[in-house]
């Protein structure tokens, strides 16, 4: 297999799934918004806890028929971490669709995709170098999400070698995805245990702040998924990401003002607005602050200026 060049694009703009639990009307009007904001690629479906049933499976897949009318290519999203085997049938259902392109969010996935239809490997598979993105390929992957936790040099050591046909995407802006745990947080923080949590997750749109002993910001309690208090924001990065070959930017969901977020990439990436300031105008309303420590290779909760 031959390797891909770089070359410099504009990429799509995603919109990932919600990572959060959201009352079913709460899920039903942000996707009505969202079928005519300017995402090119949307992600549907429960990837963290099985028991967010605000949809079905059903209701998940006449969703994405909605949103396919409406212009947007929809990829369907599976569970990071499956532990009953009535999640087993879902997962099952979701790769036999035979419809909509899969996000494949653990190997069990990519087991049930292989050689079925091409799908997209997502940000619960860890793709570290240009070896496994070829094995990976060669299972029928079409698209990465590079691991939120690796740098831009990182990146361009493995665009250099990526397999020809592979697009790569990068979660641009949101609380990053860090872990997943059989336990779960949110039930323990309630004094509740995890098989009668009574949906907390309900109350907290956003997930549960967790601070260090001084004050200090550290994690996001979702459920079984840890992610970071501050909000990572590439948009400072975009010449960057276009210069490295980078095909899609996914935005994940947040309970406000994704719409905002996803006008000020539309406007960046059509030359209207400049990166560094909207991403500026954007973080002034971050409740714990912008971060892209990752992407320079130092600690995550760090925001190091941009290159510009």
């Amino acid at each position: 297999m031959e390797d891909a060049t770089i070359t410099q694009r504009t990429p799509k703009l995603a919109l990932g799934p919600v990572l959060y639990y959201w009352p079913r009307e709460t899920l039903l009007a942000f996707y009505q918004q969202m079928s005519t904001a300017p995402v090119d690629i949307i992600y549907l479906g429960e990837t963290v806890c099985s028991k967010r049933r605000s949809l079905n499976t059903d209701d998940w897949l006449e969703l994405a028929e909605q949103l396919t009318t409406a212009g947007k290519d929809v990829v369907l999203s599976t569970m990071a971490l499956l532990e009953a085997e009535s999640e087993l049938k879902t997962l099952r259902r979701l790769c036999e669709n035979g419809r909509f392109t899969v996000e494949a969010n653990d190997m069990g996935a990519v087991r049930l995709l292989s050689g079925r239809m091409p799908f997209v490997l997502g940000t619960g598979i860890n793709v570290y170098n240009d070896q496994t993105l070829r094995f990976l390929a060669g299972l029928g992957a079409r698209r990465w999400i590079m691991p939120v936790e690796l740098s831009r040099t990182t990146l361009a050591r493995i665009q250099a070698q990526r397999p020809v046909g592979m697009e790569t995407e990068i979660f641009a802006y949101g609380r990053l995805p860090l872990a997943y745990s059989a336990r779960c947080f949110t039930a323990r923080y309630h004094n509740l245990p995890k098989d009668d949590c009574q949906y907390r997750c309900l109350n907290d749109p956003e997930g549960l702040s967790l601070s260090t002993r001084e004050g200090q910001a550290f994690l996001t309690i979702n459920g079984i998924q840890t992610q970071s208090a501050q909000t990572y924001n590439l948009l400072p990065e975009l010449a960057e990401l276009r210069a490295l070959g980078v095909d899609v930017l996914r935005i994940s969901p947040q309970a406000e003002g994704t719409e905002t977020v996803v006008a000020a990439f539309a406007d960046c990436l059509r030359g209207v607005r400049e990166p560094i300031t909207a991403a500026a105008a954007l973080n002034v309303a971050l409740p714990q602050g912008a971060c892209n420590g990752y992407w320079q290779g130092q600690p995550g909760l760090r925001q190091v200026a941009a290159l510009g």
